[in-house]
C-alpha cells in the first residue's frame, strides 16, 4: 500500500459519498455514506481513488474529494464527534440565522462535531478540516454508539421509526440518504443509525449476527428477504421497503386482504433477526 504520509484513515467532507464497484465515476454505485463518518483506506489505486471499507464493513472505490484523509484528525473525530442530523434534510450555516448561507446540506445520520457553543436556538459545530458553522438544536441529537444496549423491545420499536422517517423517499439504486435509498440501504441505515451494524445487501449474513428464524416468529424490525430485495417487518402484517416498483419507500402487507398487498413478494424466502 502506497499512501501519501502513511495516512490510512479519514472522515468524509460531502453530504453523501458514493462508493463505486471500480474506481470510475460512471460505474455502479455499490453504497453511499453519509458526512462525518470514518473511512478505512485499504489501497491508493491512484492520483482519485481509494478503494476504502467503511466503518460498517462495506468496501469499496471513493474518489479522494469525498474525504480529508488525516489519522490524527480522524481519531480525535471519531472520539469527540457524539452527535447525529435526526432531521432528513437540514442546512449548516455560516451564521447561526436563517438570514445566513448555507456552508453544506446534510442529512439524517450525518455524524457532526459541537463546539460547545450556542446561540439561542442554534448550536456551532465543527468540519473535520477545522471550519465552523451553525445548526439549529432541533436538528441534532446524541449518537447512539455501536454496541449500545437497551431492551430487546424498545429497540426494536427505534429501528421501526428509523424506518418510516424515510416513508416517500425516492428509490436510488445505492443510495442511503432522504435524498435517495435503496431497499438495504433503508435497513442498514435504520439500524445503524441505532447502534447496530447490519450487512448492507439484501443477503443474510451471519457473521453480522444475522440468523434465520421461522416466518411464525418474526417481530418489529426484522427482516424479510427475498431474491435480491430485503424489507423490513413493522408489525400487523406489514413491512416497509425502498423498492422500484413504487418508485421509493413505501408500505406493503402480506395480507392478501389488505389494499397494499404484493402478491409477487407474498413468498418470503428467508427471515432474519439479530436478536
Amino acid at each position: 500500500m502506497n499512501i501519501k504520509d502513511d495516512f490510512t484513515h479519514g472522515i468524509i467532507i460531502k453530504t453523501l459519498c458514493p462508493l463505486k464497484k471500480s474506481p470510475e465515476f460512471g460505474t455502479e454505485m455499490v453504497d453511499e455514506s453519509l458526512f462525518g463518518r470514518k473511512i478505512k483506506i485499504l489501497e491508493n489505486v491512484d492520483n482519485n481513488w481509494y478503494y476504502v471499507e467503511t466503518d460498517y464493513r462495506y468496501k469499496g472505490y471513493v474518489n479522494k474529494d469525498y474525504i480529508y484523509v488525516n489519522d490524527k484528525k480522524t481519531k480525535n473525530w471519531m472520539e469527540n464527534a457524539n452527535h447525529t442530523v435526526c432531521w432528513n434534510i437540514v442546512d449548516v450555516m455560516a451564521e447561526p440565522k436563517f438570514q445566513s448561507y448555507p456552508l453544506i446540506r446534510l442529512t439524517r445520520g450525518a455524524i457532526i462535531k459541537l463546539t460547545g457553543k450556542e446561540e439561542e436556538q442554534w448550536v456551532q459545530m465543527e468540519f473535520p478540516q477545522g471550519d465552523k458553522g451553525w445548526i439549529r438544536k432541533d436538528f441534532v441529537k446524541e449518537k447512539v454508539n455501536i454496541g449500545s444496549v437497551y431492551r430487546e423491545e424498545d429497540i426494536r420499536r427505534k429501528i421501526v421509526n428509523t424506518a418510516l422517517s424515510y416513508m416517500g423517499t425516492q428509490y436510488k439504486w445505492g443510495g442511503k440518504s432522504p435524498l435517495g435509498i435503496d431497499c438495504s440501504g433503508l435497513c442498514a441505515i435504520s439500524y445503524l443509525i441505532n447502534g447496530i451494524i447490519i450487512y448492507r445487501d439484501a443477503q443474510i449474513k451471519e457473521e453480522f449476527n444475522m440468523r434465520r428464524i421461522k416466518r411464525k416468529d418474526m417481530k418489529l424490525g426484522d427482516m424479510l428477504y427475498w431474491p435480491g430485495h430485503v424489507a423490513m417487518y413493522i408489525g400487523n402484517e406489514k413491512y416497509i421497503h425502498s423498492t422500484g416498483k413504487s418508485s421509493g419507500v413505501v408500505i406493503n402487507s402480506l395480507n392478501a386482504e389488505d389494499e397494499n398487498y404484493r402478491e409477487d413478494l407474498a413468498d418470503i424466502k428467508e427471515v432474519g433477526t439479530i436478536f
